[in-house]
């Protein structure tokens, strides 16, 4: 089993989830949340609830499914599932599942791995496996001595050069007391990308 964060009729709970659960009916289009190791991940159920209100995203609230939206953490022995050659690969029957890919947050530590195509946990490793024909979407969130480095300008310009889609930090007063760019951007401007996105590639639909 891996676990994901679901949202259930009575708030937020971490339930286990099989492979084998990821198949669903495709009437719809799903929308694939990685979440990494930054404070700004307090702000998920916000994130969610306003994902959910895109057309085409939200049309009901199970017990399993955020609707269409699917939210996957870092887990690094998802690889262990693989048994045996007939059995699914999580993080590429991820990949073929959804149809559009939003980190929200992605910390330092995370945003150097995927520059550098390194992929070792499962959020990694679906980033890597990435259809490039899928919009992807990248929401940095660090501290502001971490993202003025001049590292990080390199990293998320190498993102961009894959093809993936930058939503950019803002300026704050972060959890740790400094203030300056590096909080993640705020939830509306998110939800605002992604259906953007999503009408460019006419995958929403109207109510």
């Amino acid at each position: 089993f891996v676990y994901f964060y679901m949202l259930v009729e009575f708030g937020w709970t971490m339930e286990p989830l099989s492979v084998a659960e990821t198949s669903l009916p495709q009437e719809k289009f799903h929308v694939l949340v990685g979440v990494t190791g930054s404070v700004a991940a307090l702000k998920l159920p916000l994130l969610i609830s306003g994902l959910l209100e895109i057309p085409g995203v939200s049309r009901s609230i199970s017990k399993v499914w955020i609707g269409r939206v699917l939210v996957v953490i870092c887990i690094p022995s998802h690889l262990q599932l693989w048994k045996g050659r007939s059995d699914p690969v999580l993080h590429i029957e991820l990949r073929r599942w959804a149809d559009l890919m939003l980190v929200a947050p992605l910390d330092a530590n995370t945003l150097a791995k995927l520059a550098n195509g390194i992929c070792d946990n499962l959020l990694t490793c679906v980033v890597r496996a990435w259809d490039l024909h899928k919009p992807l979407l990248f929401c940095p969130a660090m501290n502001t001595a971490m993202w003025e480095h001049p590292i990080t300008a390199q990293q998320v310009e190498q993102l961009k050069g894959f093809g993936y889609t930058e939503i950019p930090c803002v300026v704050k007063k972060l959890v740790c007391g400094d203030e300056g760019r590096g909080a993640m951007a705020e939830v509306w401007t998110i939800v605002e990308s992604v259906r953007r996105i999503l009408e460019e590639r006419g995958l929403s639909t109207q109510s």
